[in-house]
């Protein structure tokens, strides 16, 4: 990853994994802190729920602590305290294996994100598929939460 300036992130609740993994994690993501090229994010031990909880909870301890008030909450505001900030939204989630369910997976930042379901399980899922889901992703009309007629088109 430091050769081919990779940034290491994690995210979930590394701390419940053991102390050998989560060492790895740390070295991992110190030696690729400075690298400027794609960032890598895994999620271990995570689950959105989790995080949209942990999430108010800090928020809520900034209004005790006198840091924050109520009125100041807002969308971005709620962003910032979760685990992928500031990381962008992920454009497109691709389910393997039949399922047809998000299970638990960013929750809060696939709101707008398109889904693609595949039947073929994760270790077989190939280059062909891959592509296969980027020019089926390429085809939606992404509207974001807006119909047809909201859309101004240049």
């Amino acid at each position: 990853m430091k050769e081919e300036n990779i940034r290491f992130n994690s995210i979930g609740h590394i701390e419940d994994l053991p102390e050998a993994v989560q060492k790895l994690i740390h070295h991992s993501t110190e030696v690729t802190r400075d690298n400027t090229g794609m960032v890598l994010t895994l999620a271990l031990s995570y689950g959105g729920r989790q995080e949209i909880i942990d999430a108010i909870k800090n928020i809520a301890e900034q209004v005790h602590l006198g840091k924050l008030r109520p009125e100041e909450i807002d969308s971005l505001l709620f962003e910032s305290f979760l685990s992928t900030y500031p990381l962008p939204d992920p454009d497109l989630v691709i389910r393997t294996s039949g399922e047809r369910r998000i299970s638990n997976f960013l929750l809060y930042q696939s709101a707008y994100t398109e889904l693609f379901y595949s039947n073929v399980l994760w270790p077989d899922f190939s280059d062909d598929d891959f592509l296969n889901a980027i020019i089926e992703f390429q085809a939606r009309d992404r509207r974001f939460g807006m119909t047809r007629e909201q859309i101004v088109k240049p």
